[in-house]
């Protein structure tokens, strides 16, 4: 008999609701999960901490564990330090972004379970197979399985800084980008697509990009919520970050490793790139409509906007696609030169309204 269905790498528990904190001890408990309460939880100095005085009462089996910072050696320590304690069911990483791929890789390279437990919405890192963690060479990618549970209580969310939605926009309205050029590295060198996981990524973006609220709205913050989720569902479903990842995204690693010191968010990089990648491609009328909705939500569409002037701009787009070799975007596709780019983006800037 012909297999007719996949198993797809998903949360067994996705819980986004306003007080979705009250219910984690449930959660956690749940006998997939946690049977004994006995948990490793990472926090981070600022939100983590503040919540750990909350939580603490109703999860006495946890032991807690402060990160420093998002570096691979602060996640090996972690792992370090749980493996040094008793037997634990599960990782949970409570904080942002940073914590969360921390703790993922820490949980890995134990081999446990891991609940990630977001305070704010910078990215679609949360629930995806990988952990971003700074090394001595800038920024690696680690391959880790997808969290076990997802809690995102949109009460903690909007007390954080609302720089941290504003980034969550841009990287899910970037999808849109990205698998416009995963279907151009189809149509033009035959790499597989995965339709479930495009289709996945896709929708994610289009109800970000199509949606009218703002970072006030919880309904608003509950599609955001989901359409980062199910961005690393997608990538766990690809088994790489095709869904999620390409122009769009060289052109912020690039930034990333020309101005390190420098650069703005990952959000507010990746929609930027997303704009102009969708110019590049004569996507026109799609460029100036991701510009005027990442204007709405106060995102820069212009690299003055973060600091970076023309030039700079220009160098960080011609050295792109040499931030993730092999793979096949509209910047590879042109292949342009420094003067044509800036003549590209010249043009980008006016059709925008610059």
């Amino acid at each position: 008999m012909p297999v007719l269905t996949r198993l797809i790498p998903s949360p067994v528990v996705v819980d986004i609701n306003a007080g979705a904190l009250d219910d984690l001890a449930a959660v956690l408990a749940d006998q997939r999960i946690s049977a004994s309460g006995k948990l490793a939880i990472a926090i981070s100095g600022g939100s983590g901490q503040a919540l750990r005085e909350r939580l603490e009462p109703v999860l006495p089996g946890a032991d807690w564990y402060p990160v420093a910072d998002g570096t691979i050696d602060s996640a090996v320590k972690l792992a370090d330090d749980i493996k040094g304690k008793q037997r634990y069911d599960a990782v949970v990483g409570l904080g942002g972004g940073k914590i969360i791929d921390v703790a993922k890789y820490a949980a890995a390279r134990v081999g446990l379970p891991m609940v990630a437990v977001a305070t704010n919405l910078s990215h679609d890192g949360l629930c995806s197979p990988v952990s971003i963690l700074d090394n001595d060479n800038g920024r690696g990618s680690y391959g880790v399985p997808t969290p076990i549970a997802m809690v995102i209580d949109l009460d903690v969310i909007r007390e954080a800084p609302i720089r941290f939605v504003r980034s969550g926009v841009g990287d899910a309205i970037s999808n849109i980008s990205a698998i416009a050029d995963w279907e151009l590295s189809h149509k033009i060198h035959g790499e597989p697509m995965d339709g479930l996981a495009a289709a996945m990524a896709r929708t994610a973006g289009e109800a970000v990009l199509r949606h009218p609220g703002g970072a006030g709205d919880d309904e608003f913050l509950t599609v955001l919520a989901e359409a980062l989720v199910l961005s690393g569902i997608a990538m766990s479903i690809s088994g790489d970050t095709r869904p999620s990842s390409g122009a769009c995204h060289e052109i912020s690693h690039a930034f990333d490793l020309l101005y390190p010191k420098r650069a703005a968010s990952h959000g507010e990089q990746v929609g930027l790139g997303a704009a102009f990648a969708m110019y590049l491609r004569g996507a026109h009328e799609e460029s100036c409509y991701f510009a005027e909705v990442l204007r709405r939500h106060g995102l820069p569409v212009l690299p003055e906007e973060i600091g970076f002037s023309v030039d700079e701009f220009v160098k960080a787009v011609e050295y792109a696609p040499q931030t993730r070799p092999g793979r096949f975007t509209i910047l590879e596709h042109l292949a342009l030169s420094a003067d044509q780019i800036r003549d590209a983006y010249a043009d980008y800037a006016k059709a925008i309204g610059s």
